[in-house]
């Protein structure tokens, strides 16, 4: 189940997923993970049966999609897909035409099945390689 969420009723759900995904397992850094943006984005939470959050996202309004993040034991299992099926459906409703995304390469392919394009080289964030891609 994917759940539209503020960072005021649901910080520490979205927190466990980030922490686990982009600063343990990724080894991104605190102060780049925590950019101030969260407390004014909407925020997609993806719950298992058992409520339990397992995947998250972050929408900032103008048609970014960002901080895409699923726990390792649930990858594959189709929850990115709906988080991210859920986030363009809500830009989408919104009026916005172009989203947008800044991907890791390894998950271009991902991006590539939904009709995101790259428009961007490669570049670091976080030590990471990344491109820009966007839907229209």
């Amino acid at each position: 189940m994917i759940q539209l969420v503020t960072w005021q009723t649901h910080a520490a759900r979205l927190k466990m997923v980030r922490t686990e995904v982009f600063i343990l397992e990724q080894h991104v850094p605190v102060d780049l993970e925590w950019d101030g943006m969260d407390e004014t984005a909407r925020h997609l939470l993806a719950l298992n049966g058992a409520g339990e959050a397992i995947g998250c996202a972050r929408l900032t309004g103008d048609g970014s999609i960002g901080r895409m993040a699923v726990l390792k034991p649930w990858r594959g299992m189709g929850v990115g897909r709906a988080l991210l099926v859920k986030a363009v459906s809500l830009y989408r409703q919104q009026g916005l035409q172009n989203i947008t995304l800044s991907a890791q390469v390894h998950a271009i392919p991902f991006y590539e099945q939904f009709g995101f394009k790259i428009c961007s080289e490669q570049y670091l964030d976080a030590n990471i390689l990344h491109v820009d891609m966007q839907l229209k």
